[in-house]
């Protein structure tokens, strides 16, 4: 777009895609982002590059694949990978910043373990860590302020870990009222930096990018009661996927399942589980609907883009997991995607495999700017405006680094089939259309061998266009098109390798 337009962000952590009504839950109530579908796109094959907080926020910041901006795992988690961003790519903060916005976020960051939002040119607290930070000293201000009560937790939900002892915590009933909620502090401090960037949009024409990241629906799920049982179990249809029995399957799901205590739980709990996730979506939807109101109230709504989506989804049960994890399912890697731009014909939904870091792109190009040199994403702004890019990608990859410990995967999703490059277990091949809950493993299986053998050669020529080195062991491993370099990167073969010849 050639003229400056704000933008509102909108930003849930861990958030599936099917408890949002506009993506067809018939139960969960969402009017507000429903409502942004409603007058904007619905985007229904958007992907994170991988589903671990801190490797897709950075690459929504910087625009690139994580293996490229190497900040590759949370850092409560690290496995020895870097801790911090490096300065190699630019932010879009900065962008922005130098076309004249003003340019806030408020909520969860978690983007390296001590470098702020302030850092990277945002106006806007730290607020450090993977889940709400309740002793964060402006939300304890915040609840003196208001004569609010501080958060404490009952009736805690745990399952039992391998070794005997009580698992994580999954849920419980935080003893506050709804109005007193971490989710409720970040929309009031929210609206308050929209009222001060609106003085400046109307009194000078400055335009602002202003952000919300909510952590939610993560879990654990830490809710009032009148949130925690809002949704009956009774209606809670779980997945067909809990019948994983991990045939076939790299043993480290089963592993992960273990460490999430999902078998200890029983049936009942895994149902409540889900339904008070349910009341998590609704709780942060109320306070979307508080965002998009303020913009009204405060004359923004016509000259203003907002966008939602998430840094990765969760499997709730799924797979007999929970969480995220070294398991490439759609549970985890499909996200919501929502944009509404000014002068767009709402109504609209797509198809198109879009990505994170199209957010990115799609940000400097609200603001009038340019993709940075080599960035990973397109912008979305045409499919807002009822048109069709030229060129756009026919299939999506993705990519996991670890989590817990290293644990590296590749994958390549394409309208029908999904292939997962497991390096030291089973690789995965799933055929989408007739087995969409990704239950029966068709690597191997000679019925499948050509599209085996197709997807396999299409993922090692994405990956080495990219730059992505997981390339390398493919080039030895499988039938990728015949070797055209030196695998051991020695200098006796010539200097392909260096990209000299």
């Amino acid at each position: 777009m050639s003229q400056s337009t704000n933008v509102l962000f909108l930003m849930t952590d861990q958030h599936r895609v099917d408890t949002l009504g506009c993506y067809g839950n018939p139960h969960v109530s969402t009017p507000h982002l429903d409502a942004l579908a409603a007058s904007g796109t619905r985007f229904d094959a958007c992907f994170t590059p991988s589903a671990i907080c801190t490797p897709a926020r950075a690459s929504l910041l910087t625009g690139v694949l994580p293996f490229r901006h190497r900040l590759l795992a949370n850092y409560e988690r690290n496995v020895g990978y870097s801790e911090e961003l490096s300065e190699e790519f630019t932010p879009f903060s900065r962008r922005l910043r130098e076309h004249g916005y003003n340019v806030g976020i408020e909520g969860k960051w978690h983007v390296g373990r001590r470098r702020g939002p302030g850092e990277f040119g945002f106006d806007g607290a730290h607020y450090p860590g993977w889940h709400n930070p309740v002793g964060h000293p402006d939300y304890l201000a915040w609840l003196e302020r208001h004569g609010l009560p501080g958060p404490e937790i009952g009736e805690e939900v745990r399952g039992v870990f391998p070794n005997g002892e009580p698992g994580n915590l999954l849920a419980g009933v935080l003893h506050q009222p709804g109005e007193a909620t971490f989710e409720r502090f970040l929309a009031d401090r929210t609206i308050d930096r929209l009222e001060r960037y609106a003085e400046d949009y109307h009194r000078d024409g400055r335009p602002f990018y202003m952000a919300v990241h909510f952590y939610g629906p993560h879990l654990p799920y830490l809710l009032p009661r009148e949130y925690l049982e809002m949704y009956s179990p009774d209606l809670v249809e779980l997945p067909e996927s809990i019948k994983e029995t991990f045939e076939n399957k790299p043993p480290v799901q089963r592993r992960y399942s273990e460490h999430w205590t999902h078998d200890t739980l029983g049936e009942e709990t895994a149902r409540r589980l889900v339904a008070a996730y349910w009341g998590y979506v609704t709780l942060i939807d109320e306070q979307v609907g508080r965002l998009t109101e303020a913009l009204e109230r405060l004359g923004l709504t016509g000259g203003t883009a907002v966008a939602f989506t998430a840094d990765h989804g969760e499997f709730t049960g799924a797979h007999r997991l929970h969480d995220k994890g070294p398991a490439m399912y759609d549970d985890i890697y499909r996200i919501p995607g929502l944009l509404r731009v000014p002068g767009s014909p709402g109504g609209v939904s797509s198809g198109a495999f879009v990505s994170l870091v199209d957010f990115t792109a799609t940000i400097l190009d609200l603001a009038g700017a340019g993709p940075e040199p080599g960035a990973d994403g397109r912008s979305l702004v045409p499919f807002a405006l009822g048109e069709e890019p030229a060129g756009w990608r026919e299939d999506i990859t993705a990519e996991f680094h670890g989590h817990h410990f290293p644990y590296p995967q590749r994958m390549l999703r394409t309208r029908r089939f999904k292939l997962v490059v497991n390096p030291e277990s089973v690789n995965e091949l799933y055929d989408l259309e007739e087995d969409p809950s990704e239950l029966t493993n068709r690597y191997g299986d000679p019925a499948l061998g050509e599209v085996q053998s197709a997807l396999i050669g299409r993922l090692y020529q994405r990956l080495r266009a990219s730059g992505d080195n997981f390339h390398h062991w493919m080039t030895s491993m499988y039938a990728v098109g015949g070797k055209d370099y030196d695998t051991s990167l020695s200098d006796f073969e010539g200097a392909n390798h260096q990209g000299l010849a």
